[in-house]
């Protein structure tokens, strides 16, 4: 048997390494940095003196894939918190309105129906604007599949749409909207229940994860970073590491789990997304006061979403390709003033960091999503994995996790193919 060599340790490539160690393969995981998890680990930050995420993330009840990684690597109990039923707090800075939204459990959305569930100012006919985008022809953004305007556009289906796809709305693509809606949302109250690794993400996900693959017996090789790819007719015959080359044998295939830039340029003419969307994340070392909702929706605010983590306050602001130029300092002063008046909190600015991220996810238009690829490639021991690819969902942990599933079964089924034709 040979090796499947796992290029890339975020959570795309260790969630296909957990999947071909799980079915007995014999696993080298191999990664550039000294730590697993990609943009979706944790780490000290010695300004705030505690332990933070790179990135806030707010997983779904419907996300199974994300939930069935968590089961088969053995993470704690306690690795997302949430309510147990799906319940969503907002509040309006402009107008200092608060509002709970709470969708009902089963799939008939009778919720819509009771005004203490839904948004305040918006009526049961409103909810079925979205029934455009699970309708609309491939191709079409939301702007084209569903009036982007009015009240209940402005205070949920705009920061939700926001948020999970990370470009504005508007020019966003429907499908990727679509495949959301029907999983979460469209599904019934049970599967949009919101979770929160708490603990950390690398708790949650990346240290159990890398206690699996230790416990099946697979290989992780960290400082490691791939330089180039030697590519013959139809095989990949050596990977090109920064501490040496790697001949393949006849048996060994091969997981490029890289992002999208590092990938085109290992694989000319790859197609792949060209353009890229920020996130800046705000972290404020304040515990948060007794009641404050372990996640908000902010309307009317540079705030977007805001966590109260136990020792901490941390903000998420999407689509944010105007504030890389912004001085990380007043970003802080903007954002700490509005939590100060969410929770009538001491204006003055506490202990802070401001993490930027500026290729955080491919940008969720039609033009982009048309170029992802699917896991498949060319090269009969070489299959691709990362949130970029197609997974018809946007850059998530879901669809990460779902795309190293996929990268997995297409080189169990292409490997097949290659022992049936020998």
């Amino acid at each position: 048997m040979g090796t499947v060599h796992v290029v890339g340790a975020g959570l795309a490539g260790l969630s296909a390494a957990v999947a071909l160690a799980g079915r007995g393969e014999r696993v080298v995981l191999h990664e550039a940095a000294r730590q697993a998890g990609g943009r979706c680990r944790s780490y000290f930050d010695s300004t705030l003196g505690l332990t933070i995420d790179n990135g806030n993330h707010l997983l779904l009840s419907g996300n199974t894939d994300a939930l069935g990684f968590l089961k088969q690597i053995g993470a704690p109990a306690d690795a997302l918190t949430g309510p147990d039923e799906a319940v969503f707090d907002f509040a309006d800075l402009a107008t200092g309105e608060r509002w709970r939204l709470r969708p009902n459990a089963g799939r008939l959305p009778w919720w819509v129906l009771v005004s203490d569930r839904r948004v305040p100012g918006t009526k049961a006919s409103d909810y079925l604007a979205p029934l455009g985008i699970l309708r609309a022809p491939a191709g079409r953004t939301i702007g084209e599949a569903m009036a982007c305007d009015g009240t209940l556009y402005e205070r949920l289906w705009h920061p939700v749409l926001l948020a999970a796809l990370n470009t504005e709305p508007r020019d966003s693509d429907a499908g990727l909207a679509a495949t959301i809606l029907r999983e979460t949302l469209g599904a019934g109250g049970r599967a949009c229940r919101p979770l929160i690794a708490v603990n950390g993400l690398s708790t949650a996900f990346v240290d159990p994860a890398l206690a699996y693959l230790e416990r099946q017996g697979a290989e992780v090789r960290f400082g490691t970073r791939l330089r180039s790819v030697t590519l013959g007719s139809k095989r990949v015959e050596s990977l090109e590491f920064s501490d040496g080359p790697l001949a393949l044998s006849a048996e060994d295939r091969v997981v490029l789990a890289l992002p999208p830039w590092v990938a085109s340029d290992m694989l000319q003419g790859l197609a792949a997304p060209q353009e890229f969307r920020s996130i800046v994340n705000a972290h404020f070392a304040v515990p948060p006061p007794a009641g404050a909702a372990l996640y908000l929706g902010v309307v009317n605010g540079l705030t977007e979403w805001l966590f109260a983590y136990p020792d901490r306050f941390s903000v998420t602001i999407s689509n944010a390709d105007r504030l890389l130029d912004t001085p990380r300092e007043e970003l802080a002063q903007h954002i700490w003033a509005e939590i100060a008046a969410l929770h009538n909190l001491a204006p003055a600015l506490p202990s802070w960091q401001i993490v930027k991220e500026k290729r955080a996810t491919f940008a969720a238009t039609p033009a982009e999503a048309a170029r992802r690829s699917g896991p498949s490639t060319a090269w009969d021991n070489l299959v691709l994995a990362g949130d970029w690819t197609a997974t018809g969902l946007p850059s998530t942990i879901e669809g990460a996790i779902r795309s190293g599933k996929q990268a997995a079964a297409a080189l169990g089924c292409d490997n097949a193919r290659a022992r049936g034709a020998a």
